[in-house]
C-alpha cells in the first residue's frame, strides 16, 4: 500500500489539480466508482492509473479496471482524500487521459448538441454534459470561456457522460456556431427574453442550443449569431430556472418532440412520470428520518441513531437506482445504450441483489438456488435487471419468498425470479414491461421496462409467465 504523497505515481497524479499541468500531460483525474467504471468500459478505455482506498480494491469498478489491463494501486485514505476534491471520497481516483476532440472531428450525422458559452460552475457544466448524454446529444461543446470540462468537480458531475459523447474544448464561439450550422443544425440561444417558448419551436430537425453563464446569460452578440432565442414560460414567482435545470428542460423538450407523444410504453411523459413516481416515496422518508434526526438527536440513543442513518442510505440508494433507470430508459429510446463486456460471477451479483432487498425490512426473503456459473456483460446493468425481476416478483406475487435459480441450457444461460400465487391474467404479463404512470398498479414503474431493453441490447431475452405464481425469465447467450 502506498501511504506517501511523494510518491512518485501519487505525486505525478497530484499535479492534475491544476488546469496548466492537465493541459501539459493532456491527462486528468476521474474521480467516483460511476466515472471510473465509464473511464474502464470505453472503447478504447482512457484510463491510464487507478488508485484505490483501502476498503475499494475489490469494487466492481476496481475488478474491472483490472480486467481493461489497468491493475488498482492500492493507497491509504490520506493519499485518496488528497487526490479528490469531496468531503468524503468514495475511495476509487482514477487517471485517463484526455478524451475532447476538435471542432472539425464531430460527427458528420448530428441530431442534437449543446454549446457552453462562458459557463463557470462545473457542477453545472458536468450536469449539462450528463443530461446531453441522457436526452441523446450528439455533441457538447465547450466555448473557450467556460469551465475546463476536465476539472474534477465538472467530471465528477458528469458521472462518466464525459466517455460517451464528443467533446469539444476551448473552442470559438463564433466558428462553433458556424461548425454546427454546416452540419445541417438549427442553433438556437437559451435566454429569458426570447420571443419563442421552447415548446412553440420544432425541434424534431437536427437542433443546438447555446446556453449562457449563470449570472447574466449570454451577450447579444453572441445570441446575435444563432437562429432566435427560445424561452422557457415560468408561470410562477422565480425570476428564472437554475442553468442545469433549464438545459435539461429544453433538451428533454427536444426528446418529448422526437418520441411518442401518444402516452405508449416508451413516452417521455411516461418516463418522467414513473420515474418521479418510484423517487417521490424514498425522498420522503428521507425527509422524514432527517427530520426526526435534527428534532431529536439529543434523545436518541446510538442504536437509533444508527438505524435511521441506514434507512437514510438505503432510500438513497433506491433514488440513484431509480435516477440510473431513468437515464437507461432514454439512452434506449434514443438507441444510444452501450454495454460493457465484463466477466459476471453470478453468485457473486445475485447475493449483492439479495443483500440489498435483506436491508428493507418489508421485503420477502429472497432465495438463491443458482448453480456456480459465469457470463460475459455489463455487470452493473445486469444487476438492476435481477433487481427490477426481484421487485416485481415481490409485489406481484403473494406467498413464500423470491426465488431466484441459474442454469446453463443451450448454450445460453437462462435466469428465473419467482414467487408463488400472483392476481395477473396472461393479458396483463406485457404491461408489467411498459413504462407505467403513477395509480397503475404497485411496484417501480421503469424497472422491468429497462430491464428488458437491456436484456435485448445484450442479445437475449425477458419474458414473464403468471400460470402458476410469477415467474421472469432472463435469457442471456452463454460464457463463448
Amino acid at each position: 500500500m502506498i501511504t506517501s504523497l511523494r510518491n512518485a505515481r501519487v505525486a505525478e497524479a497530484l499535479k492534475l489539480r491544476k488546469r496548466a499541468l492537465r493541459d501539459k500531460h493532456r491527462r486528468f483525474l476521474v474521480e467516483g466508482a460511476q466515472a471510473v467504471a465509464e473511464a474502464a468500459a470505453a472503447r478504447p478505455s482512457p484510463l491510464r492509473d487507478l488508485f484505490v482506498g483501502p476498503d475499494s480494491a475489490l469494487h466492481p469498478a476496481a475488478v474491472a479496471a483490472r480486467h481493461g489491463g489497468i491493475p488498482p494501486v492500492e493507497v491509504s485514505d490520506q493519499v485518496i482524500r488528497a487526490l479528490t476534491s469531496t468531503v468524503t471520497p468514495q475511495g476509487l481516483v482514477g487517471v485517463a487521459n484526455m478524451v475532447d476532440v476538435a471542432l472539425g472531428e464531430l460527427p458528420d450525422e448530428l441530431s442534437l448538441a449543446v454549446v457552453l458559452f462562458a459557463v463557470r460552475d462545473p457542477g453545472n457544466a458536468g450536469t449539462i454534459l450528463r443530461t446531453a448524454d441522457a436526452a441523446g446529444a450528439g455533441a457538447v461543446v465547450f466555448s473557450e470561456a467556460s469551465v475546463d470540462v476536465y476539472n474534477p468537480k465538472a467530471v465528477r458531475s458528469s458521472a462518466g457522460s464525459v466517455f460517451h459523447l464528443p467533446v469539444v474544448r476551448d473552442a470559438g464561439i463564433a466558428e462553433s456556431v458556424d461548425a454546427l450550422r454546416a452540419h445541417g443544425m438549427a442553433v438556437y440561444a437559451a435566454g429569458t427574453q426570447g420571443d419563442r417558448t421552447v415548446y412553440d419551436v420544432d425541434l424534431r430537425r437536427p437542433s443546438a442550443f447555446v446556453f449562457g453563464n449563470e449570472a447574466w446569460g449570454l451577450p447579444d452578440e453572441v445570441a446575435g449569431m444563432t437562429d432566435g432565442v427560445v424561452r422557457i414560460p415560468i408561470p410562477g414567482a422565480a425570476e428564472s430556472l437554475n442553468l442545469a435545470t433549464a438545459a435539461g428542460v429544453t433538451l428533454f423538450e427536444a426528446v418529448r418532440q422526437r418520441t411518442s407523444r401518444g402516452g405508449g410504453s416508451g413516452s417521455l411523459e411516461d418516463l418522467i412520470s414513473g420515474a418521479a413516481h418510484d423517487v417521490r416515496s424514498p425522498l420522503t422518508a428521507v425527509k422524514g428520518f432527517v427530520s426526526t434526526l435534527a428534532r431529536r438527536w439529543t434523545v436518541l440513543d446510538d442504536g437509533q441513531r444508527q438505524a435511521m442513518l441506514d434507512a437514510i442510505a438505503f432510500d438513497v440508494d433506491r433514488m440513484n437506482g431509480v435516477i440510473g433507470e431513468l437515464v437507461d430508459a432514454s439512452r434506449l429510446a434514443a438507441g444510444r445504450l452501450e454495454l460493457a463486456q465484463e466477466p459476471i460471477e453470478l453468485g457473486e451479483l445475485v447475493g449483492r441483489v439479495v443483500a440489498a432487498a435483506a436491508r428493507n425490512p418489508d421485503h420477502p426473503p429472497v432465495a438463491w438456488e443458482g448453480e456456480g456459473l459465469s457470463i460475459t456483460g455489463d455487470p452493473e446493468r445486469l444487476r438492476g435487471a435481477l433487481t427490477a425481476m426481484v421487485q416485481a416478483a415481490a409485489w406481484w406475487g403473494q406467498e413464500g419468498s423470491v426465488r431466484v435459480r441459474a442454469a446453463a441450457r443451450g448454450g445460453e444461460v437462462e435466469m428465473e425470479v419467482s414467487r408463488a400465487s400472483t392476481d395477473l391474467t396472461p393479458d396483463e404479463v406485457d404491461h408489467l414491461f411498459a413504462v407505467r404512470r403513477p395509480g397503475e398498479g404497485a411496484g417501480a414503474k421503469l424497472g422491468l421496462h429497462v430491464a428488458r431493453g437491456v436484456a435485448e441490447a445484450q442479445g437475449g431475452s425477458l419474458t414473464a409467465d403468471v400460470s402458476n405464481g410469477i415467474r421472469l425469465r432472463l435469457v442471456l447467450p452463454g460464457p463463448d
